[in-house]
């Protein structure tokens, strides 16, 4: 799938005295805190790391609370979908206007009316919402299946 990209990276990650005798399992705190969320810095969401410190020397910063920087060289699995990417996703919701999909289990899409294509229609069947197409009356969308589209924006 389009969208995920290893980088590399150097980082310093910044820890609190107190956790000096403990050093290695704050640095995969702070790097967890990373986790699924979007950073500007790396310019998508962080879905994994790979971690190894590059020195043994830790660079003290001066002020009220002295924190202290410990150097990390990093492998990152990022997820960063641009415009006219190719994405599949999972339908989890329909709608008359719009088809709800979670992509890598996590982020969630919308297409919308505008941006689906006129041969599929929104009908009720068995109480639930389905689009089906005008040409192949066994091509079928509805909750649970599997979705292939461009991204948008």
């Amino acid at each position: 799938m389009e969208g995920l990209k290893v980088s590399k990276a150097n980082l310093v990650v910044y820890l609190h005295p107190s956790k000096a005798n403990k050093v290695q399992q704050a640095i995969l705190r702070q790097l967890s805190s990373l986790l699924f969320q979007f950073s500007e810095a790396f310019d998508g969401v962080v879905l994994a790391y790979d971690v190894k410190i590059r020195s043994r020397n830790a660079k003290i910063l001066t002020g009220i609370c002295p924190y202290f920087g410990v150097k990390l060289k990093a492998e990152l699995l990022l997820f960063t979908p641009k415009p006219n990417m190719l994405l599949e996703g999972k339908v989890v919701k329909l709608g008359k206007e719009s088809i709800h999909v979670i992509v890598l289990g996590f982020s969630s899409a919308t297409i919308t009316f505008e941006d689906i294509r006129e041969e599929f229609k929104y009908k009720l069947r068995h109480g639930e919402g389905v689009y089906t197409s005008k040409f192949h009356k066994r091509h079928v969308i509805k909750v649970g299946s599997m979705l292939r589209f461009l991204v948008k924006r």
